[in-house]
Order: structure tokens, then C-alpha cells, then sequence
């Protein structure tokens, strides 16, 4: 028995089940294509840019300074801070507190005004003949801040001679009850006293507001913004370089003395005068 197979006309639909999948397979490897050339060009850009900072000089160099400050940082702490802030910043009991946290800002505060290295705890730690010169202490605050992490200083200018004004105003608000109207001082509770700012560069002002050492408060960015830490170190040192008008400056503590002096001064002469006019009665 044989069979026919059957013509197909020009009214039948031809098969379509192998066309379909051949459709299918070709867009899969289009995708596979597409993705494996996307791949290899982002592997290929991004050797390209590891090869070009790899060969910048100034990007190499500037590496290797911060690495060798460090290490350089770690041997000064090692020989000068250790004792009392333990090896790895946590602090010591009875001895000194942790540095986790506290950063280059504070570092560079206490080293270069010689308060650190300490000699004796006390009520407050007085400012003396610093230890380190600037470039120890630079060294040191990037150890510190390389392995507890913290508030920095920024680089650059500090003041700001547009906002002196507002930095008066903000002086006064937030400083002066401390160190007083002239930035002389004054004595706080239990020991402690607010120092002269005779004394403080840009730098110190700035790193003092950002750690808050001793009885200061922290002043964080929520609550100076760096301009107007620009504006308050502005108008300090603009008092600083005013030329002094003369006389009695009265230890620059403002009107408080002046009035004292005042009515010393008046309560004498009125006595005088009364003692003066009973003895000619």
C-alpha cells in the first residue's frame, strides 16, 4: 500500500512552530551579545581609568605624604599619647579620655596650644609651650583622625570680612558671657575659666568650636554653620588688630569695671565733700 503526501495549496497556512523559535534564539543571542559587549566595554573604560590615576603623578604623591604622615603620626602617639589614651584611642581610665570621635579638629586644638601632652590632670588643662611644632601636629591629627574618624578644620581662609557685623552679634550671643565683650577671659565655676583669645590663631578659634574643650560647648554645623564660625573668628581678631584708643583698658572686661571705678570714684568724692563741708560748719 502506498500513500500520497499531500500538496499543500496556496489557500494553507504554512507551518510556523520552527520559525518561531528560530525568532526566539536570535534574540536571545542578541541579548547575550549586548550584554557581553556592554560588560567588556566597562571593564575595558575602567582598567583605562585605573591605569591613568595609577600613572598621575600628583595622585601617587599625594597618596604616599598622607601614608607617611600617618605612620609618622602613629610613632609620635606611640611615644607621647599611649600611655594615657590607650593603644587603639580608647582611653584610659583615670588617665585620659577616648579620641574615637573626637578627630583632627580637637587633636590639632589641644597639641599645638600645648595643652597636650598633659602634664597633671587638673580642673582645666592651662595652655603652655606646645610640645610638637606644626608639623608633628599635623602628623599627629591624621593618625588620630585616620583611626577615630571626627570633625577636621577646614583648609583654606577662615575669615570672613564681609560678616564681620553679623559675626559681632553672633560673638555676643554666644561667646561673650564666657570670655567677655574684649575676649579677655573670665573665671567659671569649680576651678574652671574661660582663656584669654589674645593668644589664638584662626585655626585654634575654629578647632575650639568645633570640639568644645573643657567647659566651651560644641558648636557643630546645626548650630554655627561654617560662615558664621568665619564671621565670629573675623570679628575676634579684628579687636585684636584695632588700634588701642589709650587710657585705663581695665583689664578689657567691658562696663563692669568702668562702673565699679565709677562709683568708687563718685561715693569718695561725695564723702570727701560731706567730711569737707562738717568740718567748715
Amino acid at each position: 500500500m502506498s500513500y500520497e503526501v499531500p500538496l499543500m495549496s496556496s489557500h494553507d497556512t504554512p507551518p510556523t512552530g520552527g520559525s518561531r523559535r528560530r525568532v526566539r534564539r536570535s534574540k536571545t543571542m542578541r541579548r547575550i551579545t549586548g550584554s557581553l559587549a556592554l560588560l567588556f566595554g566597562l571593564v575595558f573604560i575602567g582598567s583605562m581609568y585605573s591605569l591613568f590615576l595609577t600613572a598621575s603623578p600628583n595622585q601617587a604623591q599625594a597618596a604616599d605624604v598622607d601614608a607617611q604622615q600617618i605612620a609618622e603620626g602613629k610613632a609620635l602617639y606611640q611615644t607621647a599619647c599611649i600611655t594615657c589614651h590607650g593603644a587603639n584611642l580608647q582611653g584610659v581610665v583615670d588617665r585620659g579620655p577616648s579620641l574615637v570621635g573626637v578627630g583632627q579638629a580637637a587633636t590639632y586644638f589641644q597639641v599645638i596650644t600645648g595643652r597636650m601632652p598633659a602634664v597633671e590632670n587638673g580642673a582645666q588643662i592651662q595652655r603652655k609651650e606646645p610640645v610638637f611644632d606644626a608639623n608633628q601636629t599635623d602628623q599627629l591629627a591624621a593618625y588620630i583622625q585616620a583611626n577615630g574618624g571626627g570633625p577636621e578644620i577646614p583648609q583654606g581662609d577662615l575669615r570672613a570680612p564681609e560678616q564681620i557685623a553679623r559675626g559681632g552679634e553672633l560673638y555676643r550671643l554666644n561667646c561673650a558671657s564666657c570670655h567677655n565683650f574684649t575676649g579677655q577671659g573670665g573665671a567659671l565655676s569649680q576651678g574652671k575659666y574661660a582663656p584669654n583669645l589674645d593668644p589664638a590663631t584662626d585655626s585654634v578659634i575654629y578647632g575650639a568650636m568645633l570640639s568644645g574643650p573643657q567647659n566651651m560647648p560644641k558648636f557643630g554645623d546645626g548650630q554655627l554653620t561654617s560662615d558664621e564660625k568665619r564671621a565670629i573668628i573675623t570679628f575676634i581678631q579684628d579687636n585684636k588688630e584695632t588700634i588701642d584708643p589709650g587710657g585705663y583698658a581695665l583689664g578689657g572686661f567691658g562696663p563692669a569695671p568702668e562702673g565699679l571705678i565709677a562709683f568708687l570714684v563718685g561715693m569718695g568724692a561725695i564723702v570727701a565733700a560731706v567730711l569737707w563741708m562738717g568740718s567748715k560748719a
